[in-house]
């Protein structure tokens, strides 16, 4: 799996001061990726990506998502491209809708989130290519915003959305596409569909969340899943035993990473669930082969 990235997620729930150590850790495992979280009340994506960025020296550092309610395009720009200046070419930058009641709780859900996120990406990748910005959008106004310090290799920008309407907007305007936890090989099919059907070129990329355990014992990955794959069900609109994960014995664990590659993923992020995470992510990256 050569040609497929394999990261890590650090999930929302671990303390912040443990992220700099995760992160060398998994950097010394062979990981390509970290990914760090930005949901409202836990971490922010962009602070954990610095410190991320910072712990480590080869790692590929992605924010997963910062909700384009809550950041300002401008200023959003202007953070990643501090970022990708002092770090080039390891940074991704994932924007997307947010969760809507938790954008109510801070009296920010847009009358139009579909026309939010399309203004936010837009605006920020010019942002980030150096251009001269103005904008008099439907939820995003600016007038005449450029940065003094752009980067010379601008990060990607990806859209972290999951409904087809929002699918396609990533296919128009991004430059790839995170996708949530629980989404199989059939639903990628789809997904690269939605995507050409906004526009999306062969340079688009797919990047996949998963939840992962492995172990030896079947009913006890079952078990450690089940929290996860309950709740994942239930926000997707699916059965629990439909909720993909990458899962069961390294080898098998493997196949299910290779089957997420041959629907189009080009790079699959695992969110560990139980313990040692790091050891569980080792077994992975050898059962692959890195």
């Amino acid at each position: 799996m050569t040609n497929l990235r394999i990261g890590v997620m650090y999930d929302r729930d671990w303390a912040p001061e443990e992220l700099p150590e995760f992160a060398r850790q998994a950097e010394a495992l062979g990981a390509d990726d970290l990914w760090v979280v930005e949901d409202l009340g836990w971490n922010g994506g962009v602070s954990a990506a610095a410190v991320a960025l910072g712990a480590t020296r080869r790692l590929r550092v992605g924010i997963g998502i910062a909700p384009a309610p809550l950041r300002s395009p401008a200023l959003l720009a202007m953070e990643l491209a501090t970022l990708a200046r002092v770090f080039p070419g390891r940074l991704v930058a994932g924007v997307g809708h947010g969760v809507r009641e938790w954008m109510e709780q801070v009296g920010v859900a847009p009358k139009s989130p579909l026309s939010l996120l399309e203004e936010t990406i837009t605006s920020v990748r010019a942002l980030l290519r150096g251009e001269r910005v103005t904008l008099e959008g439907r939820e995003v106004r600016i007038d005449g915003i450029e940065l003094v310090h752009p980067p010379a290799e601008p990060p990607p920008v990806i859209a972290g959305v999951v409904r087809p309407r929002s699918l396609e907007l990533s296919g128009r305007v991004a430059d790839g596409t995170l996708i949530a936890e629980g989404h199989g090989p059939q639903d990628l099919e789809n997904i690269r569909a939605l995507l050409a059907k906004g526009g999306a070129g062969e340079d688009h990329t797919l990047n996949v969340f998963a939840f992962a355990c492995v172990g030896d014992d079947p009913d006890e990955v079952v078990r450690t899943l089940h929290p996860s794959t309950e709740g994942h069900g239930a926000w997707l609109g699916r059965p629990q035993e439909d909720v993909f994960t990458v899962s069961g014995t390294a080898a098998r664990a493997a196949e299910r990473i290779g089957a997420l590659r041959a629907s189009g993923a080009d790079t699959v992020v695992l969110r560990f669930v139980g313990p040692e995470p790091l050891r569980q992510l080792q077994v992975v990256l050898e059962a692959v082969g890195r």
